[in-house]
């Protein structure tokens, strides 16, 4: 399914390119780009937010739903007599002929069934009464653990899903009258989820209509893709060039270009050039996936349903849907075990690749509950052991064990053994993690035959293993011995707890196995519960400083109170005059927290507090006996624990920062630290406290290909 196309220079790929052996490869963005190979080439593919996120949700969502029968290439056979799934006969029975009276454009502009029922794509939000609400769609995105979001922009039927200017078919102006895409899309940017707009419409004007009766009004020939060719190119890239601009999307991910029977080489270019040039104006780094018809340099290449058998470079992503037979939701549809969508999960990160887990919104904008409970028990994986899954790398071995999964296309999950393991890597180089797919046995020992001390030599005295916490618990550290046949562990009896996976982490420093950093609504990630932020996560600052004004003088002169910050950077505090009893409490930042204002000298006053990052709890004021009061913490990210209070005659502890936060104030209190700081963005490290920064098989249609036919999913 892979067209290469022709380069025309060499250049190294990816600004953070995780190699198989861990070094990274640097590449410098070029400052504009123009339409040659030469030139796209240079476009880092994977940024490292990118390989750190993992795991993206998206949806098949639009007209194409609206009868709910075969799968989302219902369209396509509407008008396939032959077809041995029954959706013409089907749609005669349901709705009429779609050669005459009924065509498959009635879906969108609403027409009675056969039984008087009147039938049009046209969900409508909860705020009108409805059962699409984008905000509990997002939040159950965020809840499974996704750091990206996608919406479908528009499938192969033409229908968009935005407020188009060059298609009138669109959600806007026909079905539901809204802008479905961009009441999604500022429902999962206000979580703090990364954009991905999907694309199929190159397969609109390339076979998906091939057997729908010619049209001779202008606006249904639009629709089922009979304009001319060079009218066809223009606009697939008008529609592409539309969602750049509005939306500024984090990833365009399109569906396989190939046969380019009627797209060119040109357009190809003209889009990956926009889309880069928009970027550097942006100052975003972006990705473009796609299937075929680039070259793996520039772009990110996506395996539908499917992956390498083993660790591949350069950095790659896989499609895959939470059941068999169909994209999108269908009456009676089927899914696939969780364990299985969570196990070929982790063997796509353990072989350097991220996962587009697609969902199937019903035509009314209901989540069905099986799917629900699928994000939910990926969340409560993660939740527990994403740790061994964000921000990591691919080791220099993905695994062992009878299992193998990937090394196909188009392929259904498996679920994994208890023999069965796979292996991550801290971007650092401290750790290694094993994650088994079962759990071997009480007390068993389990050999890692991989880790090795050529691979991974451990330090007796220094170097620990750990089997991740159970909820609410602490990580166990368990016993171990190396030599050259590999890690031997041995399990702790009983099993302290039942998972889908377990994670175990191999510590060359012998640190523990950190909470897992979970996405805020500001965008950055807090840092569980010790507190620690990913800076590279963070939001991309568009929310401005609040500053606080000075305090006034005298002797209970209160500190001006600090602004909001933005998503970008918490207010500062204002900042107290000398004899002023009480310091300016910093503003409630967006990102990173305020920073509190200093406390008078002279008397007992207190520091001003800390500002609260995306949510979290301000600490408490502290007062010093005899000295000056210091701010108190902060909480840092949108989890930080609140610094202890300073001691008498001391320092209280300074307040913390968070991505983009500003410098906490100075400290030498140690006891009963909450480590409410963090390090990243334009943070600094809090007084003198330095913490961790953590920082689908489907018979769903045919596509023309040269003169035949072969089966796709999407």
């Amino acid at each position: 399914m892979f067209l290469a196309a022709v380069a025309c220079g060499t250049v190294s790929f990816s600004a953070a390119l995780a190699l198989g052996s861990g070094s990274v490869m640097a590449q410098t963005q070029p400052t504009s780009y123009t339409t040659d190979w030469t030139s796209v080439n240079q476009h880092p593919a994977a940024p490292e937010w990118f390989q750190d996120g993992k795991l993206g949700i998206w949806f098949h969502w639009g007209a194409h739903t609206t009868p709910q029968f075969y799968s989302e290439w219902y369209p396509y056979f509407t008008f396939d007599k032959s077809n041995g799934g029954g959706v013409y006969q089907h749609h005669l029975a349901t709705y009429g002929d779609p050669f005459s009276d009924w065509p498959y454009d009635k879906f969108i502009t609403g027409a009675n069934d056969k039984k008087g029922n009147f039938v049009q794509f046209a969900p409508k939000p909860v705020s009108a009464g409805g059962k699409w609400d984008p905000d509990a769609w997002a939040q159950l995105f965020v809840d499974a653990g996704a750091r990206f979001a996608g919406q479908q922009m528009e499938h192969h039927d033409g229908f968009s899903m935005w407020d188009s200017k060059v298609n009138e078919w669109n959600a806007a102006s026909k079905g539901p009258m809204l802008n479905v895409a961009k009441l999604n899309i500022d429902a999962f940017r206000k979580r703090g989820l990364k954009i991905m707009a999907a694309f199929h419409h190159a397969y609109n004007f390339q076979g998906y209509w091939q057997q729908a009766p010619k049209q001779t009004d202008p606006g249904l020939q639009k629709l089922y893709g009979q304009l001319s060719p060079a009218a066809e190119n223009q606009l697939w890239l008008d529609k592409l060039k539309e969602v750049v601009d509005e939306f500024q999307p984090d990833i365009v991910y399109q569906d396989s270009f190939t046969p380019q029977i009627v797209l060119t080489e040109s357009s190809l270019l003209q889009f990956a050039a926009y889309y880069y040039n928009a970027a550097l104006s942006w100052k975003k780094e972006v990705v473009a996936l796609y299937k075929d018809g680039y070259n793996n340099k520039g772009e990110v290449f996506d395996y539908e349903r499917g992956g390498p058998s083993d660790i591949a470079n350069p950095y790659w992503t896989t499609d895959d849907t939470v059941g068999p037979n169909t994209w999108g939701y269908v009456v009676g549809m089927t899914y696939y075990n969780p364990a299985a969508i969570i196990h070929q999960f982790i063997d796509r990160v353990s072989k350097n690749g991220n996962l587009l887990l697609n969902i199937c919104p019903m035509a009314d904008g209901t989540i069905p509950k099986e799917q629900q409970d699928i994000l939910k028990a990926i969340g409560a994986f993660l939740k527990q052991f994403g740790t061994a899954i964000y921000e990591t790398r691919a080791w220099s071995v993905y695994g062992e064990g009878p299992t193998k999964m990937g090394g196909c296309s188009i392929c259904a999950p498996s679920a994994g053994t208890a023999q069965d393991i796979r292996y991550t890597k801290s971007k650092d180089g401290d750790a290694v993690y094993a994650i088994l797919l079962g759990w071997p046995g009480d007390g068993r020992q389990v050999t890692l035959a991989s880790v090795t001390p050529s691979r991974l030599a451990l330090t007796s005295g220094t170097s620990k293993v750990f089997l991740f916490a159970p909820i609410g618990g602490s990580p166990i550290n368990l016993n171990y011995t190396q030599d050259s046949s590999g890690l031997h562990v041995t399990l702790p009896s009983p099993q302290p707890y039942t998972a889908t996976a377990y994670a175990i982490k191999i510590s060359k420093s012998g640190s523990e196995p950190a909470p897992t950093p979970w996405l805020s609504p500001s965008g950055a990630t807090d840092g569980g519960t010790n507190g620690a932020t990913d800076a590279s996560a963070a939001s991309d600052g568009r929310g401005a400083d609040g500053a606080g004004a000075a305090g006034a003088g005298g002797a209970a002169g209160a500190g001006g109170q600090g602004a909001s910050g933005g998503a970008g950077g918490g207010g500062q505090g204002g900042v107290s005059s000398s004899g002023g009893n009480v310091g300016g409490s910093g503003g409630r930042g967006g990102a990173g927290g305020g920073v509190g204002g200093a406390g008078a000298s002279g008397t007992s006053g207190s520091g001003g507090n800390g500002g609260t990052a995306a949510g979290g709890v301000q600490g408490g004021a502290t007062t010093a006996t005899g000295g000056n009061g210091g701010g108190s913490s902060g909480r840092g990210g949108a989890g930080g624990e609140v610094g202890g209070a300073g001691a008498s005659g001391t320092s209280g502890s300074g307040g913390g920062t968070a991505a983009g936060g500003a410098q906490g104030g100075a400290t030498t209190v140690k006891a009963n630290s909450g480590c409410g700081c963090a390090l990243g963005g334009a943070g600094r490290r809090s007084g003198e406290f330095a913490c961790a920064g953590l920082g689908v098989l489907a018979l769903c249609g045919f596509h023309l290909v040269r003169g035949r036919r072969r089966r796709r999913s999407d």
